[in-house]
């Protein structure tokens, strides 16, 4: 049992002394986790712990949405390159009340073991390092403890210090290198963002034609950027993380087609679109955006086309701390008939 309490957290092992099965919960249950509860996709200011009647610090991170992506179709970047948001950090949770109030019943239920127990109340009760709880820093300070990705991402596990006392105004203890910062929290941040689908507008709208140029384009109106704000209110810390989009990547689905440009990469406009719409008349002009077709996809096949759209990552926290994240992308698919026909009046 004194394993699972280190590992997993005290809350753990207070589900068991009251005689609840927490197995097939997984290790979730021993501390807070981001995007608990919304995921994101409407303007919304979201807390990643719970609320709790005994005045717990819960609410240690906080999201505001307001300037997030919405929509049904809205989704998260995936980040380029191996990148991850955070896999777990430490943040306040208890005043010494309350820490008091959540250990005591733990140890008097006795199922956790008396060393373990005896140790425990060495530990916050007896003075090796702290006495009663340090009750008498009431107001001071906080307990912090850990908060888990419910991702769980390699190293979720890795933040597995006993409950420790920060004073306000002080730094966490260097053996704590998750303490939560303004940069842990736009990492947080940065998993929050949801950016609008990838619907690109195409001209011909139907069916495509072999050898005749498709115009490719996103309004301006629909991509802009989208942020999301992570703070801990009682450490007065934030940080804003903004997604913008820079350019559109077209991919045909078949080596049979010519991207406009070559690259495949639409970059955005300085008004905020991507390519050109299509105009009466421009038909046999390449397109800035787009494809041409060299081969039909025949009379019972289609290619996949994919579009998608790149978004620059940056964040702005207290203290003028800032910098870059990873790209994100996000992109949809669609199915493309391309035609033999020659010529199409548009």
């Amino acid at each position: 049992m004194s394993v699972i309490a280190s590992r997993f957290g005290i809350t753990t092992v207070a589900a068991v002394a009251a005689g609840m099965v927490l197995l097939s919960a997984g290790p979730a249950v021993a501390g807070r986790e981001i995007g608990s509860g919304s995921q994101g996709t409407g303007g919304d200011t979201h807390t990643s712990g719970d609320a709790k009647g005994d005045g717990t610090i819960s609410a240690a991170v906080v999201f505001d949405r307001s300037k997030n992506g919405s929509g049904s179709r809205a989704g998260a970047v995936t980040p380029v390159g191996n990148w991850s948001p955070p896999a777990c950090w430490y943040a306040p949770k208890y005043s010494p009340a309350q820490l008091q109030k959540h250990l005591e019943p733990i140890w008097e239920a006795g199922s956790t073991g008396y060393g373990w127990d005896a140790d425990q109340r060495d530990r916050y009760v007896k003075g090796h390092p702290y006495k009663d709880f340090n009750k008498d820093k009431a107001g001071d300070g906080y307990w912090w403890d850990s908060y888990v990705n419910k991702s769980y991402p390699p190293g979720w596990d890795s933040c597995n210090k006993p409950y420790f006392w920060v004073d306000k105004g002080d730094p966490p203890p260097a053996d704590a290198p998750e303490a939560v910062t303004p940069e842990i929290l736009a990492g947080l941040a940065y998993a929050e963002i949801r950016v609008p689908d990838t619907d690109v507008e195409m001209s011909p709208t139907q069916n495509q034609t072999v050898n005749l140029p498709t115009w490719a384009w996103l309004d301006k109106a629909q991509f802009k950027p989208v942020s999301v704000t992570a703070s801990v209110p009682v450490l007065d810390i934030e940080a804003t993380t903004t997604a913008t989009p820079v350019s559109l990547k077209l991919e045909p689905g078949t080596a049979d087609a010519e991207l406009h440009p070559a690259s495949g990469e639409c970059p955005i406009n300085k008004d905020g679109s991507i390519g050109t719409p299509y105009t009466k008349g421009s038909g046999d002009r390449t397109p800035p955006c787009g494809l041409t077709y060299l081969r039909a996809s025949g009379s019972d096949g289609s290619y996949e086309f994919k579009a998608t759209v790149t978004w620059k990552i940056n964040w702005e926290g207290s203290g003028g701390a800032g910098g870059e994240l990873p790209d994100g992308t996000f992109g949809t698919t669609q199915d493309v008939t391309v035609q033999e026909v020659q010529s199409i009046n548009r």
